[in-house]
C-alpha cells in the first residue's frame, strides 16, 4: 500500500441496485482498518505485511483527498453505508497514459452472494473513469493463479492475458505464479461502448 501525492479530483459516486461506490472518506477509518486486516483479501491480493492503526489513519487522510496519482472508490451498502470493499485505480502515470486496478470484497460473509459481482460491474465505471477523465491508455493489473473465479470475471471484463510472473509469491509454503493483465482503451470501447 502506497499512499502519496496532492491535489484533489471532483467528487462522484457511482450507483448500483444495493450497493454504492463513493471515495474514500476520514470516517472510514476503523471499518477501513478492518478491511485491510481481512485474511482472505491478503492472501488473494499477496500482501504479508501488518499494518497498524496509526499507518491506515495516515493513509485513509491521504486517499480521502483523491491523489493525483490514485483514485480510491469504497463499496458501501446503500442506505446504512457499511464497508464491504474498494475498487482503485493506483500507480497512475500520467505520462505513458497507464495505471493499475484492483479491487477487493472484505469478509467471507460478502464474497459469493452477488455483491462481487455487482461490484465488477462497477469496475467496467472505474475503468471508463480511468479512460474517460483520467485519459488513460492501458489499465492493467495483477492476479494470482490460485484466484481462477477473478481471473474468469477479469476476462469477460475483456482484460487479456500478456504474461505471467512466475514463483512471484511465496505463501503457505509455496511459490505461486502471478498473471499479469490489462486492458487497452480502444478494446474497453469495442466491447463496452453501450456502458454509460
Amino acid at each position: 500500500m502506497t499512499c502519496k501525492g496532492e491535489g484533489q479530483l471532483t467528487e462522484i459516486q457511482i450507483e448500483g441496485s444495493d450497493i454504492l461506490l463513493r471515495f474514500a472518506r476520514e470516517s472510514d477509518l476503523e471499518e477501513y482498518f478492518t478491511f485491510i486486516q481481512d485474511t482472505e483479501i491478503n492472501r488473494l491480493t499477496g500482501s504479508q505485511r501488518e499494518f497498524t492503526r496509526d499507518e491506515i489513519a495516515t493513509c485513509i487522510r491521504k486517499i480521502s483527498v483523491q491523489n493525483n496519482d490514485r483514485v480510491d472508490f469504497m463499496i458501501v451498502f446503500k442506505g446504512i453505508n457499511e464497508l464491504l470493499g474498494e475498487v482503485v485505480l493506483n500507480e497512475i502515470d500520467s505520462i505513458n497514459l497507464s495505471a493499475n486496478i484492483r479491487i477487493g470484497i472484505q469478509g467471507t460473509q460478502h464474497r459469493g452472494k452477488g455483491y462481487g459481482t455487482e461490484a465488477m460491474i462497477h469496475m467496467l465505471h472505474m475503468l471508463r473513469y480511468g479512460f474517460n477523465i483520467l485519459k488513460l491508455h492501458r489499465i492493467h493489473l495483477g492476479v494470482y493463479t490460485f484466484n481462477p473465479r477473478a481471473i474468469h470475471v477479469y476476462e469477460k471484463i475483456g482484460f487479456k492475458r500478456e504474461g505471467v510472473q512466475r514463483d512471484s509469491l511465496y505463501i503457505d509454503g509455496k511459490f505461486h505464479d502471478m498473471i499479469t493483465m490489462a486492458i487497452l482503451e480502444d478494446e474497453f470501447r469495442l466491447l463496452h461502448d453501450s456502458l454509460h
